[in-house]
């Protein structure tokens, strides 16, 4: 349900925004209205206090993003309107700084994402994929996906990129599950961040000197040289581990649905495997991978978005999901178009909070749709699709499970 309050000609009616629980690949209702009725608006989530502004077209998106008068770190500390009850990103991470030390950070992860580590990763992908499907194939059909492929596969790489032995994983997801949902609480999803917190602090401080490229051990070094901070080390170890295994998960599992749901497009790929690559950047674009928005910014002086000033010390949120269907840049955008030959889509943001993980992510989903149906051709759901259960209160959308039969 949403409501909203008058404004006047100076200050912009307050949209009341409960997120829905959205099913399958709908597009929430409240962003699509408001990008093309009210493109920067005031909004007030269900979590935190008095309103942020929302900018949702694709321009607007990208100059927020990039320009320095919107700050990350000045939202540390404010009980700004959120979805979540809580903040996802620790004190001091990533997520909520700024350049230079935005920069600082980054650079040190960016170590971990090299070509040459890549194509190690790559490699490695391909052979945990296969051995996925072998144990699928052997336990046979029907199948659920999220278990068996969609759930370990984005587990594993991130846990094999960051150095966490295979033992820890299910520890991982636990946890990573308890932090990103809006449903757990407060309490529960703090107390899971302290765990993890603690348990990187541990796995960093023990990969120090060991020379190797895996990225607790990459953020040892940058602690030992004075690069980083321990809790800026901890922090990012913690962002990438919940972002790389939840967000992939959950996107790949909706690349496989909307394929499924389809079936023209997956007949396509199967006829013409060199377009998943293509096809891939088409399903980023189109999927609406989250509920309602991300981390917000504070406006540090008096700035003009989209012909509306935003006064200096209020909060904004862009839309990256309103920015991929923006049609002054995307022609027909509700459509999943894999002839699409202009498509720069923002899934991953835009500007300097741009995902570090985006090319392994990509990899990830291209071996995935690549091998899924090159090992069983004839795919399919096991259920009528309207029998599909997808997650509650959940930050980042998917399905609960996805039953599969071939």
């Amino acid at each position: 349900m949403t409501t909203t309050a008058p404004g006047t000609a100076d200050t912009p009616e307050v949209h009341f925004w409960a997120v829905p629980d959205l099913t399958g690949l709908d597009f929430d209702p409240m962003l699509a209205k408001l990008l093309h009725e009210d493109p920067v608006t005031r909004v007030r989530l269900p979590h935190g206090e008095g309103h942020a502004w929302l900018v949702t077209r694709y321009e607007d998106v990208k100059f927020v993003s990039v320009d320095p008068r919107f700050s990350r770190q000045a939202v540390w500390g404010r009980s700004i309107t959120r979805l979540a009850p809580h903040f996802i990103p620790m004190e001091g991470a990533v997520g909520f700084a700024d350049p230079p030390d935005h920069t600082r950070m980054r650079r040190v992860v960016a170590r971990a994402f090299s070509a040459r580590a890549l194509r190690s990763l790559r490699d490695h992908a391909q052979d945990v994929m296969d051995g996925l499907l072998d144990r699928m194939a052997e336990r046979g059909a029907p199948a659920d996906l999220m278990e068996s492929v969609n759930r370990p596969f984005p587990l594993a790489m991130v846990s094999e990129l960051m150095g966490v032995p295979e033992a820890d994983r299910p520890l991982m997801a636990r946890w990573s599950d308890t932090i990103i949902s809006a449903g757990a609480g407060r309490e529960a999803s703090e107390r899971a961040k302290a765990e993890m917190g603690a348990y990187f602090t541990e796995l960093v401080g023990r990969r120090r000197g060991t020379d190797s490229d895996q990225l607790a051990a990459v953020l040892a070094d940058a602690v030992d040289d004075g690069t980083l901070t321990e809790h800026e080390a901890v922090g990012l170890a913690v962002l990438i581990q919940i972002g790389g295994a939840h967000a992939v998960r959950n996107n790949s599992a909706n690349m496989v649905y909307a394929l499924l749901t389809h079936p023209e497009h997956l007949a396509r790929l199967r006829a013409e495997p060199e377009l998943i690559p293509q096809a891939v950047d088409e399903l980023l674009r189109y999927i609406p991978h989250r509920n309602a928005v991300g981390l917000s910014r504070i406006a540090t002086e008096d700035v003009e978005v989209g012909g509306v000033r935003i006064p200096a010390g209020d909060p904004v949120y862009v839309s990256y999901l309103t920015a991929n269907r923006d049609p002054e840049v995307f022609a027909e955008p509700e459509r999943l178009d894999f002839d699409r030959g202009h498509n720069p889509h923002v899934a991953f943001g835009h500007g300097p909070h741009y995902c570090p993980g985006s090319a392994l992510a990509r990899i990830e989903s291209e071996i995935l749709l690549a091998s899924l149906w090159t090992r069983f051709p004839k795919l399919r759901l096991a259920v009528p699709e309207e029998a599909l259960r997808w997650q509650r209160g959940a930050l980042i959308r998917g399905p609960e499970t996805l039953p599969v039969t071939w």
